[in-house]
């Protein structure tokens, strides 16, 4: 028998003893709950320790929501932690809507944020409830119990929220929902040309085609690919690649402008395009994935927030430190970490006793040298590289007044590396 067919003999179960009350009562059985109004199919009360369910609790209740993409299951709690009923629902705003108007008014909800969740946190909200959004790394530990089902899941949602345990994540708007799907949706389009036009690279590579142009999907690079003759199936596949090349182009440009309409009037994107090096598409994608940054107390917060602070584990006298978290948005640490490529250092100030850099020579000015002699090699000396070739002398070994003094044990102790461990200092 198959899920389908034990679920249609539990609900016929259920109209049974419904239909047969005072024999449950002969049998000391305990009497199921009706849901008034509600099909069988959309609600039913799930059962686990023989007793009946409480249902004459009037104060505040916390709901622990365990949210999947068909069914989902709540489970309410008092504030004592009494548990009060458990509800599996099929997924519908009016569904999850009446479930939880049996909570009372305004009940704390907590729901994690899993696969889908913003149609859930909605109707939540649209019903009057209390909506907290768990963060996933906080109820990781949820997978090692020696038990886990979606009962026990939402109920310690729930007790979680009840303790002031829960990790929380920010419920961004939806206006904010709104931007980030449209600046994600881009970063994806750009993916996909960027992996178009590599696969136009590598059939060149594969027929033993030199690009004599540095780009080869510019004007002049265009104009070559035309007038390229190749033997099939490369030049279909060629010609296929490029006009997707086209199309993601084309929706990537509308992409932009629709981000730079919905944020023409914006002072936080206004005020993050004068950074160097961020423009309007960085701009936009920062702001989509920061949102309201008043809610950082700190730069500091930011940045752990954003995944950009080194890890730390620290343990007795253990102290490790080692690369950043990369446990924030991706999107948002890209769009940093390309705005500081992007950026040059600002010439250095003229101080006491250093002359002033001049603000327009190139990053990699080349030195001014002579031309190298045509004996020389590219290993010579720099004397050979300024035209006065000669035999290089290598330059005295500076040492400490009491280095010869010292045992040669002593002083080869410290090139061993990788350095000795010291007990006590850490890494």
């Amino acid at each position: 028998m198959d899920h389908v067919q034990q679920r249609k003999a539990k609900i016929r179960k259920h109209e049974r003893q419904i239909a047969f009350p005072d024999a449950m009562k002969e049998r000391g059985l305990p009497l199921p709950v009706v849901v008034p109004g509600v099909h069988a199919r959309g609600v039913y009360v799930i059962y686990d320790d023989g007793r009946p369910l409480v249902e004459a609790y009037d104060g505040p209740q916390i709901v622990g929501m365990d949210l999947h993409r068909r069914r989902s299951v709540l489970v309410r709690v008092a504030e004592d932690g009494r548990k009060l009923a458990t509800a599996r629902i099929a997924n519908s705003p009016a569904r999850l809507a009446t479930e939880i108007r049996r909570a009372g008014e305004h009940p704390k909800v907590v729901v994690e944020a899993c696969y889908g969740w913003y149609w859930a946190a909605d109707a939540l909200a649209a019903a009057g409830a209390e909506v907290h959004l768990a963060h996933p790394l906080g109820v990781k530990a949820f997978s090692h119990r020696r038990v886990k089902n979606d009962e026990l899941d939402a109920r310690d949602l729930a007790g979680l929220l009840r303790m002031g345990r829960l990790p929380e994540a920010w419920i961004a708007p939806a206006q904010i929902r709104e931007l980030r799907e449209i600046t994600r949706y881009r970063g994806k389009l750009v993916h996909s040309r960027t992996s178009c036009k590599d696969q136009v690279h590598g059939v060149l590579a594969k027929l033993g085609i030199e690009v004599t142009c540095p780009d080869i999907f510019g004007a002049w690079g265009t104009a070559w690919l035309d007038e390229l003759v190749l033997p099939q199936p490369y030049c279909w596949k060629v010609a296929s690649l490029r006009q997707l090349i086209g199309w993601l182009s084309a929706e990537i440009s509308v992409l932009e402008q629709v981000s730079a309409d919905l944020l023409a009037g914006h002072d936080a994107y206004r005020a993050v395009q004068q950074l160097p090096g961020i423009g309007p598409v960085l701009g936009a994608v920062i702001v989509a994935e920061i949102g309201d940054i008043t809610r950082f107390a700190h730069p500091a917060r930011l940045c752990s927030w954003a995944g950009l602070t080194p890890r730390h584990y620290e343990s007795d006298t253990t102290v490790i430190r080692g690369r950043i978290t990369k446990q924030g948005s991706p999107a948002l640490r890209w769009a940093l970490v390309e705005a500081v490529q992007r950026t040059r250092p600002a010439p250095r100030s003229a101080g006491p006793g250093r002359p002033s850099s001049p603000a327009a020579a190139p990053r990699h000015a080349p030195s001014p040298r002579s031309p190298r002699p045509a004996s020389c090699s590219p290993t010579s000396s720099t004397r050979c590289a300024t035209g006065t070739s000669g035999h290089w002398t290598p330059p005295a070994r500076s040492t400490r007044p009491d280095e010869q003094a010292r045992p040669r044990a002593a002083r080869d102790r410290f090139r061993v590396w990788p350095p000795p461990r010291r007990r006590g200092r850490g890494i």
